[in-house]
């Protein structure tokens, strides 16, 4: 595998396409929205603080940099850790204004965090949103600061919309203490960073295990065509872990928001209170197949995602990274997809090389499964492309009439659901390599003058992948 994982190396500006410009308009529903400009995104959102406007973020004023630092207050892990506003700002000493990393900014370099919270005495758990603010300002909104159990478990997960994003301890014990992790030495994983996810997963499969923890049933749907895949053999609600949906990059990302003040460009979490008092606020939200799923296709299909007490808005129910990940991990599909050693985040930085250790690290942080003959029957690069291929496809073209009525995450990238879908399964194709594997791309897209996917065409055929000679 090594000596062709050169060959594999997935181009980073891909996946930085494929995620396009992810500042949202909030207050849109799924129905009777029509195509906007390029440039000018709306969204559905479930909660009442999707009532703000949108308005154009400033422009970056270094608009070639992608890659920005992230400063973790002290104590991450703590309720006062987490009610402390982290700090965004350039790398190697830029200021915010140099680098462009500024909240303000957040359709291009815009970081989230995302905190899922455990009580291991009764296996309940509950989600809080840290805020991210720019460094130099204040928060338009002081956080409050949330009431946790003493004994509480406590992951975070970090998301950005740039290239790659560096956690930076407030205090130098910071980092260590709290267990963050953002790949290994000189290799970065990119956009996504963890501090304490290993400890969390554990405390929350012996919970499973004792009973404590009771993951909800995914559900099914009555409105989704069965296309031979495992979800829609059995019209199951989709998880993370489905191939229908999984992409390049399978459990990526938060599904934290933001609202942004335009006058002031200051931020502040996404409650139904802050959303009342900011006047035409903008609704950030990171790139996420998460999103993708919980606020877009989940809704489409009549589903549910697994979610718990958000304890920064009066409790009102929000999804997460990290309870996408329990849910998949309790109903796990059949054919799963586990983060591969093809996805750029977990190649080795040193030559684009898979890199098991990192590939194993990262899942670890997901409370995935590590690499194994057992584990990757599904998931190694030759196996998952070939049925991101055979799965999604069928899946999208089965579902074409439903998924075209759902609204596109990114307008910029597809005028509905089906096509940005489709785009991102073509664009995934591309950056997993999987030509290497005698594979052919599935999706053939059309596009407008301004790049929009607006149709697209998919070959059903079953295909076999064939190991490179020399593998």
């Amino acid at each position: 595998m090594a000596r062709i994982a050169g060959q594999l190396a997935v181009p980073v500006a891909l996946g930085l396409v494929i995620g396009g410009v992810l500042a949202f308009q909030a207050g849109s529903s799924n129905s009777g929205v029509e195509q906007v400009p390029l440039g000018t995104l709306v969204s559905p959102s479930p909660s009442a603080s999707a009532a703000a406007l949108m308005t154009t973020a400033p422009a970056t004023t270094l608009k070639t940099n992608a890659n920005c630092d992230i400063i973790v207050p002290a104590n991450p892990l703590s309720a006062r850790g987490l009610a402390t506003p982290y700090q965004l700002t350039g790398t190697d000493g830029m200021t915010p204004a140099k680098s462009g990393c500024e909240m303000s900014n957040g359709a291009k370099l815009g970081a989230f965090v995302q905190a899922t919270i455990l009580d291991p005495a009764t296996g309940a758990l509950s989600v809080y949103d840290p805020l991210v603010v720019t460094q130099g300002t204040r928060p338009d909104v002081k956080p409050s600061v949330p009431a946790i159990p003493a004994n509480a478990v406590v992951t975070i997960d970090f998301g950005f919309n740039g290239k790659d994003l560096l956690p930076v301890g407030a205090t130098p014990a910071t980092l260590a203490d709290a267990n963050c992790v953002n790949g290994q030495a000189g290799s970065l994983f990119g956009q996504a960073s963890f501090c304490n996810g290993i400890n969390f997963f554990n405390a929350v499969k012996k919970d499973e295990r004792e009973g404590l923890l009771k993951v909800p049933s995914p559900g099914t749907s009555d409105k989704i065509v069965p296309s031979g895949g495992d979800m829609g053999t059995g019209q199951v609600c989709p998880v993370t872990r489905n191939f229908e949906l999984a992409g390049q990059d399978p459990g990526d990302n938060v599904t934290a928001e933001y609202l942004l003040n335009p006058l002031t460009g200051q931020t502040a979490q996404d409650t139904t209170s802050n959303a009342g008092n900011i006047a035409g606020a903008t609704l950030l939200r990171s790139r996420s197949d998460d999103t993708l799923l919980d606020l877009f296709l989940d809704p489409l299909l009549g589903c549910t995602p697994f979610q718990a007490p958000d304890l920064s808005n009066n409790e009102v129910p929000t999804g997460s990274e990290a309870l996408d990940e329990i849910l998949s991990g309790a109903y796990q599909p059949k054919i799963a997809a586990l983060v591969p050693e093809n996805d750029e985040r977990v190649l080795n930085d040193g030559g684009g090389e898979f890199d098991v250790a990192k590939t194993d690290l990262y899942r670890e942080e997901l409370g995935q499964a590590p690499i194994s003959d057992q584990n990757d029957k599904t998931s190694d690069p030759e196996m998952y492309c070939q049925n991101l291929v055979n799965i999604e496809t069928p899946f999208l073209a089965a579902n074409r009439t439903l998924l075209a009525t759902g609204q596109s995450p990114v307008m910029a990238v597809g005028d509905n659901l089906l096509t940005f879908m489709a785009n991102d399964l073509n664009m995934s194709f591309t950056s997993l390599a999987c030509q290497h594997f005698r594979l052919t791309n599935p999706v053939t897209l059309i596009r407008n003058g301004a790049g929009v996917a607006v149709a697209a065409t998919f070959n059903t055929s079953v295909q076999t992948a064939t190991a490179p000679s020399g593998m």
